[in-house]
């Protein structure tokens, strides 16, 4: 196979166009100076993109538009009124008392053939596993993994978005997971919960613990949503940020030890640490690097921009809204952390707008981080690709720089250009305009090709490095010995 006209090195806009020959098995066998014509439209060649964080059994259940069939449900009467996060949490408790195994395949396959077309191929899936719901979102997720397996690698995360440790039913959630958990024990690669909607600390507690627990039994990766809360921590020390004793739990568990193969913590949302101030910051990274495990944040800036920051009633400023979002691109650069950013929720009513595109959320967070340099926009392609399949416990990737013979690029993302574009100009006429061709990372980051000229080639994908490229011990001998305002380089940047 030969791949016209590719941009050489994705970094540099002015790098040389070659002509790639691949062979079966997706080796590069050469890379020559292009012979293509001066109308050939380049090429880049980039790694995949993944989710680190999307939740399958809730994708389109407000854009679905389903019939109303007894296999179809209609969720139209629960769009969001006030688009407040309780609100999202209670109508999306009655979508779940609707789910059928039809309804959560057919808006599953969509999410999985919508992300395949916008270049991903690797995902942590979330699926909700309550009294409500049984394991429904469960089996759905199994089937829908083994269907799409040979496109998207699907990472299921068994869920507990209501509590598990209070509540009316909380005992009961707890029982159903654990069953779950048993019987499915080889579907599944995750274990999540969501601490901050226990209704007390001490069971916040209690759920923390309780899935270190079943994560460490089932030698599986561990999520946490945590944190979400616009509200400044007490001075109270056992009223901190959760992620403290996140930490603590997990060092008492020995989990470096424990678990197999270096599984991972993610720690997802924590707007809560947007709204410390510098010095708060500091002293929390270094206790999430002095703990010396794999742990990554992720940040989810559409849903947290949605949900976060808005005023109350009482409000004097109610066109003051801040972000209210993780600063992902500055844990990374300034601190050392690892983290990376995800899609979270398309189509529901945390997340009622978007497309689920990995690399349009990379082209939001220039704005919503203010980080517009080339180097940001490397920085931010790592976070939606192998700086995603990083957090999730993935092999890292292929590193984004020249191509080389011997090369294995199958499975990575090639992004075309158009030739022109032709617009009506009369009845019997058209207007050809010349086209504006993307030539490197930078270009495809501000301005994202639409899915049309984006295409996975065949064959795995084959990370050149192993899990993790970036240890938890090189940052922290970064950050425990570096002059205070020195920068952080990741070492893909370099």
């Amino acid at each position: 196979m030969l791949l016209e006209k590719v941009v050489s090195d994705a970094r540099d806009p002015s790098s040389a166009l070659v002509d790639v020959e691949v062979d079966d098995g997706h080796i590069v066998q050469s890379v020559r100076p292009s012979e293509a014509s001066a109308e050939t439209p380049p090429r880049l060649l980039l790694p995949p993109l993944c989710h680190p964080h999307i939740h399958l059994d809730k994708a389109y259940i407000l854009t679905c538009n389903n019939d109303g069939s007894p296999q179809h449900p209609d969720y139209s009467d629960l769009c969001p009124t006030s688009g407040s996060f309780q609100e999202a949490l209670a109508n999306t408790s009655k979508a779940k008392e609707r789910y059928t195994p039809e309804d959560l395949y057919l808006r599953g396959s969509q999410l999985l053939a919508t992300s395949y077309s916008q270049g991903v191929t690797s995902m942590r899936a979330f699926v909700e596993v309550d009294h409500v719901t049984g394991t429904l979102p469960l089996e759905a997720a199994v089937r829908l993994k083994k269907d799409f397996s040979h496109l998207i690698e699907v990472q299921i995360c068994v869920f507990a978005q209501d509590p598990i440790f209070s509540t009316t039913h909380g005992d009961e959630n707890r029982a159903v997971i654990e069953d779950a958990l048993a019987r499915y024990a080889q579907s599944y690669g995750a274990i999540g919960t969501t601490p901050y909607v226990e209704t007390s600390r001490e069971a916040a507690l209690s759920n923390i613990e309780w899935a270190i627990n079943m994560a460490l039994e089932h030698g599986v990766h561990l999520d946490f949503h945590l944190d979400y809360t616009l509200e400044p921590p007490s001075s109270v020390p056992s009223q901190k940020p959760l992620v403290y004793s996140v930490l603590d739990l997990l060092t008492k568990s020995h989990w470096k030890w424990a678990t197999p193969l270096a599984k991972t913590i993610v720690l997802g949302h924590c707007t809560q640490h947007s709204v410390l101030d510098d010095d708060a910051r500091k002293t929390l990274v270094r206790a999430v690097l002095n703990t010396l495990l794999p742990i990554h944040f992720v940040g989810l800036p559409t849903s947290d921009i949605f949900m976060m920051g808005r005023p109350d009633d009482s409000s004097k400023s109610s066109h003051h809204r801040p972000r209210g979002t993780l600063q992902i691109p500055s844990l990374i650069k300034d601190f050392g952390i690892q983290a990376c950013i995800g899609v979270n929720n398309v189509g529901n009513a945390f997340t009622p707008y978007g497309t689920g595109d990995p690399l349009q959320l990379a082209s939001w967070a220039v704005g919503i981080y203010q980080v517009g340099t080339a180097k940001d926009a490397e920085l931010l392609y790592e976070c939606v690709s192998q700086g995603a399949r990083s957090a999730i416990g993935l092999l890292y990737g292929n590193r984004i720089g020249p191509i080389d013979k011997g090369d294995h690029i199958g499975g990575m993302l090639l992004l075309g250009n158009q030739r022109a574009m032709k617009l009506p100009d009369g009845p019997r006429s058209t207007l050809t305009v010349a086209p504006r061709w993307r030539l490197s990372l930078r270009d495809v980051v501000w301005d994202p090709p639409e899915s049309s000229l984006r295409a996975v080639l065949g064959g795995q994908y084959y990370p050149d490095f192993p899990e993790p490229h970036v240890t938890t011990e090189m940052m922290i001998t970064w950050y425990l010995s570096a002059d205070e305002d020195a920068p952080f380089e990741m070492p893909w940047s370099r």
